[in-house]
């Protein structure tokens, strides 16, 4: 089993597992998507043995989950839509600038999917807790159809940096959309929505005699696991 996860890793990384982009007829889909699932559900058993949940695909696994979103082999709809929607990391990694990419280009109508129309991809876009998402989010404020969904998502964001200064510059304007987040990050609805705090939290307490700091508990140069938090 570890083998299988090690080579599903490695072939990832070296692009074996790489979809022939522009030249996916419906059997070599049928056929790449079951490599995949069969390597990919082998290295989540192996983790899943050590209480892991699998790592998250790298910028080329999520290069061919896209391809295989534009044309989903038959019976593997819902397995390649969840990988793309739950198993790609957020932010400003590089698998996420793939992700983002092409809900973007959903978005635009620029590209297309059976499995995500433009309304999915912005709420997908929603889901991605800033970096490279935040700037489709912001366009879509301009779009009628998609306004709505595209506030709301925005409004739960907070990683914005400098676009904070384009939906600003939308409300001055107008655009009732752009106005309604600006008033709900005021409001700070994105904490207000969140659950409760419990009433009791159990925790566990490290003491360490003398100074301390993280890097005790975590060494830049030592810890090799950092990049896997579960395993971390």
């Amino acid at each position: 089993m570890a083998m299988a996860s090690r080579n599903f890793q490695r072939a990832a990384r070296g692009g074996r597992l790489r979809v022939p982009h522009g030249a996916f007829s419906p059997g070599m889909a049928r056929f790449f998507a079951s490599a995949f699932k069969t390597e990919y559900e082998a290295h989540a058993a192996e983790r899943a043995a050590m209480g892991l949940v699998p790592l998250p695909l790298n910028a080329k696994q999520v290069a061919d989950a896209v391809e295989l979103l534009k044309k989903p082999p038959a019976g593997e709809e819902s397995w390649v839509k969840d990988l793309f929607v739950n198993r790609v990391p957020p932010g400003v990694d590089e698998a996420a600038y793939v992700k983002a990419g092409f809900l973007s280009a959903i978005v635009e109508g620029k590209a297309t999917s059976a499995l995500i129309s433009k309304q999915d991809a912005i709420d997908i876009l929603g889901t991605m807790q800033g970096g490279y998402n935040v700037a489709s989010l912001v366009a879509a404020l301009d779009k009628d159809d998609l306004a709505p969904k595209a506030a709301v998502a925005l409004s739960k964001t907070l990683l914005i940096f400098d676009a904070f200064f384009d939906v600003e510059e939308k409300a001055k304007a107008g655009n009732k959309h752009a106005k309604q987040v600006i008033e709900s990050w005021a409001n700070a609805e994105w904490f207000t929505a969140k659950p409760k705090v419990a009433e009791k939290i159990t925790v566990t307490v490290f003491k360490v005699t003398g100074e301390t700091n993280t890097d005790d508990l975590s060494p830049a140069q030592d810890a090799w696991s950092r990049p896997d938090i579960p395993l971390h």
